[in-house]
């Protein structure tokens, strides 16, 4: 878009913002162009419902009339519009190679309960990714799992008859089915209280190699480089560039092609201002003291998985804008990775454990929902876990969608976790119930967590009926939450050596806080260069932090004391409508 033509549509986006604070929009603004229609939709007026004499009087911040100016280089706001599954499509793929393929049934699984479904569940599962893809169909019915449920071939989806109607009871642990699980930094705690799932979406090569690993107690990193983040080669140097560039100019293109998923890496230098970057650099991330948050810097290089777009020359255009700038003393490159799961859903069930007591805090044996690992552009769609230590997991994820899920029964450690680098991910529509069996003494619960530089991912529409916004440390940076209500009664976690709760363009936007609790939802006095926009007024509780950085923090808070009064209501729509109308690429 030109200078004059973004000018234009930033007016009539401005215009139309601004009248929607003194009423409905007019019939000739509805009437002006796509540009209208997308303002109107984030105000909150497109669906033509009118304003109750108790509804707060709507207001549009501040930030995001700057935001629109400038949508990729925002110093508080992240560019989240293209977060999930497919670059964020409304909708999920329903494509030829989609086809059922498979009914469970055929393969020998019972709906009745009275037998071990797992082995026939596996079967289909493997005789679809034989094929190429395709879905396997679970029809309504109970079936008992005494094992895992492993999606590990491209292009597989694994549909239920809805959450209602097939249920997967799983009567055995991720302790019993592969073994115990230490952690690579030591101590006694259980790594299944962050990692794999009873249903479990990641690449057949990698899902062996970490299994097999756990197994001979040789405890691994879990991401896209291997256990010992080894396994890569160079595809090509990249050449300096700014955060929010879509095109990034390479040395050789010889080995790129568009369609390709590769990973961006950038490695720190020794005086760590790769991670002064990722806190928005400045005299507060200058004088941190980075050289003993070990866990930290173990998460280092930064990896971002990120498909080709267009290729002319040495000009590489991305599905997405860069999440930092690019700069020579980080040794950038474009490299492989270990083959990704791409294309695979799970849709329509309920997963329910045999109910056990929660475990002490990091102790869990891994009664564990869903989890995709090394997964890009995968999805789930209608599930339901119960009675589960955790319920779902990213791990080292990029660009997956979760929506309409839901956890439920006696309550979780983590009821969703996001770690291990995950980037772009979008979960939308989610609910965490209230337990349904008081708390046993030493449990810790958190909500949905984030950590281990983890950015640029979503959790919008959620109805928190438990937990809190579990910043857990290892700097996660420039992630949204949005459109949430929240009964803020979880704690964060966090061990001190992997440093800060936050790093830069973390936004908290339209989050009703039913109990007043402050912790880690208004966030202008602990994370830099981040935004609180639409929040009620809270107040501190038992779990107080203090900034990791010194110095002003450049964070800045807008309608505080307000409940649903923000325009836009979901920053992450608002993000999606400029899109839409040509505001951003």
């Amino acid at each position: 878009m030109s200078d004059r033509g973004a000018q234009d549509t930033q007016r009539a986006l401005t215009g139309a913002f601004t009248g929607g604070l003194t009423g409905a929009l007019t019939r000739r603004a509805l009437l002006g162009g796509a540009t209208a229609v997308a303002a109107a939709a984030v105000t909150g007026t497109a669906a033509g419902a009118q304003a109750s004499a108790a509804t707060p009087r709507p207001e549009v911040p501040e930030l995001w009339r700057e935001f629109t100016r400038t949508p990729y280089v925002h110093p508080q706001i992240p560019y989240i519009g293209r977060a999930g599954q497919r670059a964020g499509t409304a909708h999920f793929p329903r494509r030829p190679g989609a086809a059922v393929v498979a009914d469970v049934r055929a393969y020998g699984a019972t709906a009745d309960g009275s037998a071990d479904s797992a082995p026939a569940i596996n079967r289909a599962i493997a005789a679809a990714g034989r094929a190429g893809g395709g879905t396997v169909l679970i029809p309504p019915g109970t079936y008992r799992l005494d094992g895992l449920i492993h999606i590990g071939h491209s292009n597989v989806v694994l549909r239920g008859a809805g959450s209602t109607r097939t249920a997967l009871r799983a009567t055995r642990n991720l302790t019993e089915l592969i073994g115990a699980y230490g952690s690579r930094y030591g101590g006694d705690k259980s790594s299944w209280s962050w990692a794999g799932g009873l249903v479990w979406l990641c690449p057949t090569d990698r899902f062996t190699t970490l299994t097999d690993a756990v197994r001979a107690k040789e405890w691994p990193f879990e991401g896209w480089t291997g256990n010992k983040r080894d396994e890569w080669r160079t595809l090509t140097t990249v050449a300096p560039a700014r955060r929010g560039s879509w095109t990034v100019t390479v040395a050789d293109p010889g080995r790129l092609a568009p369609g390709d998923l590769v990973l961006l890496r950038l490695a720190d230098d020794p005086a760590h201002t790769l991670l002064e970057h990722m806190a928005g650099d400045g005299a507060g991330p200058e004088a941190y003291v980075w050289d003993d948050k070990t866990k930290l810097t173990s998460y280092v290089p930064y990896e971002w998985p990120v498909r080709i777009t267009r290729l002319r020359g040495r000009q590489v255009t991305l599905e997405r804008p860069l999440p930092l700038d690019v700069r020579p003393e980080w040794d950038p490159r474009l490299t492989t990775h270990v083959k990704a799961l791409t294309g695979s859903g799970v849709e329509g069930l309920t997963l329910e454990a045999v109910e056990t007591p929660q475990a002490p805090h990091l102790l869990d044996k891994g009664y564990n929902g869903v989890t995709f690992q090394c997964a890009y552009d995968c999805w789930a769609d209608d599930i339901v876990v119960r009675h589960m230590d955790n319920g779902f997991g990213l791990v080292a994820a990029s660009a997956c969608t979760l929506r309409n899920t839901r956890v439920a029964g006696r309550g979780s450690h983590h009821p969703y976790f996001c770690r291990e680098g995950s980037h772009d991910n979008l979960v939308d529509r989610f609910t965490i119930e209230e337990r349904t069996t008081p708390a046993p003494a030493n449990t810790q619960l958190h909500g949905i967590n984030v950590e281990g530089l983890s950015s640029y991912n979503v959790w919008s529409r959620g109805d928190m009926r438990m937990g809190t916004f579990d910043s857990h440390r290892g700097m996660p940076f420039a992630n949204v939450r949005t459109d949430i209500t929240v009964v803020n009664d979880g704690r964060h976690g966090g061990d001190a050596s992997a440093g800060p709760l936050f790093g830069a363009r973390f936004t908290h936007w339209n989050i009703r806080v039913t109990n007043g609790r402050a912790g880690l939802m208004r966030i202008d006095g602990l994370a830099p260069y981040s935004a609180t926009v639409g929040i009620n007024e809270v107040t501190e509780f038992d779990q107080i932090d203090v900034p990791d950085f010194t110095g002003p923090l450049h964070s800045r808070l807008e309608l505080y004391g307000t409940t649903d009064a923000v325009r836009p209501r979901n920053l992450y729509d608002a993000q999606r409508d400029l899109q839409r109308v040509g505001v951003t690429g």
